[in-house]
């Protein structure tokens, strides 16, 4: 245990499978982890078990780690973690706020953007509390985490000082955590590299030969960089884990869900907005995108192709010979 944060309680809110996963680490570090949940059954699954049954039900949980399902647990801990969807980001905020808390120090690890604000889950935090949040960033598969396999990620913020003590509760032997200053970098990354996983996937369903594939995923590598430096932010973070590392893993994992959706849509299966929650995060990922370009002048050729196909509905053989001629007259 990690002797200077051995005393401390740290809150985690969701208990889906990474805010589980991101418990299970902490936990090594912490004195206690409250894993809260809005969905009664899991947690009592929890408190009974010891298992998350429905993400992870062969993994017990350790025993520092308390279910419950009272936001107002939280305020027995210095440090929050937010572990749950862009979606429901602002709702949780709200709550937490109503709750009035002593100003904790919020960690964020969503990868999302609210549209159409098109503010990223650090600048809704800000909203509610103030600008010294820690994000975090990275290739990470929760079910790798989970059972404590070899993983590195990027943490970042306004205040070096928080970013430390966040890497404090973090790190472990298994768990790299290493520390950046760009925030803004960090947060675009996590969510244009979903954009980068749809082009992907769109052209492995269409079954575009390997060649051209990863010439769209270098094309989106150089276009991501081209936005983050239209922003403001640093090109180079697209260097570390949060940009490279996460553009590949999620742009060519059959695990990514960004990457099978733009599978479906390569082979033109129209996916039910209504009952899949990854094609309304999605689609909102890449209309979010598609206005920061828009507003700041950047033409980014890649973010055109998967919004003619998943916005527009264009065919996605027609999308990708046109972009594949902008890429040729570069």
């Amino acid at each position: 245990m990690n002797s200077a944060d051995s005393n401390s309680k740290v809150g985690v809110i969701g208990a889906g499978s990474f805010g589980t996963a991101i418990s299970q680490i902490i936990s090594t570090n912490v004195k206690e982890v409250f894993l809260y949940s809005r969905r009664e059954k899991i947690a009592e699954d929890i408190a009974k078990t010891g298992y998350n049954l429905e993400y992870y039900p062969n993994t017990k949980l350790r025993k520092n780690i308390t279910p419950t399902t009272n936001l107002q647990d939280m305020e027995k801990c210095n440090t929050i973690f937010m572990c749950i969807p862009s979606s429901g980001f602002r709702k949780t905020l709200q709550e937490i706020k109503e709750l009035n808390f002593n100003n904790p120090l919020i960690v964020t690890v969503a990868k999302g953007i609210e549209y159409p604000s098109l503010k990223t889950m650090g600048r809704l935090v800000e909203e509610y509390f103030d600008d010294t949040y820690v994000a975090m960033s990275g290739p990470n598969f929760a079910s790798e985490i989970m059972l404590d396999l070899a993983t590195a990620c990027n943490i970042a913020s306004n205040n070096m000082e928080n970013s430390r003590k966040v890497k404090k509760i973090l790190q472990t032997e298994n768990f790299k955590v290493e520390i950046i200053e760009d925030v803004i970098g960090l947060e675009l990354c996590g969510v244009i590299k979903n954009i980068n996983a749809i082009a992907y996937g769109i052209c492995e369903g269409m079954n575009i030969n390997k060649n051209a594939r990863y010439a769209i995923l270098t094309k989106g590598f150089m276009d991501t960089k081209k936005i983050i430096r239209g922003i403001g932010g640093n090109e180079s973070t697209l260097d570390q884990y949060c940009g490279f590392g996460d553009l590949v893993l999620t742009s060519t994992s059959q695990e990514s869900r960004n990457h099978t959706l733009g599978m479906f849509y390569g082979q033109k299966i129209i996916v039910d907005e209504k009952s899949s929650g990854v094609v309304f995060e999605g689609k909102n990922s890449i209309m979010a995108v598609k206005d920061i370009c828009d507003k700041n002048s950047i033409d980014s050729v890649i973010v055109n192709f998967v919004y003619d196909v998943i916005v527009d509905l264009k065919p996605p053989k027609l999308s990708f010979n046109k972009l594949w001629k902008k890429i040729l007259n570069d």
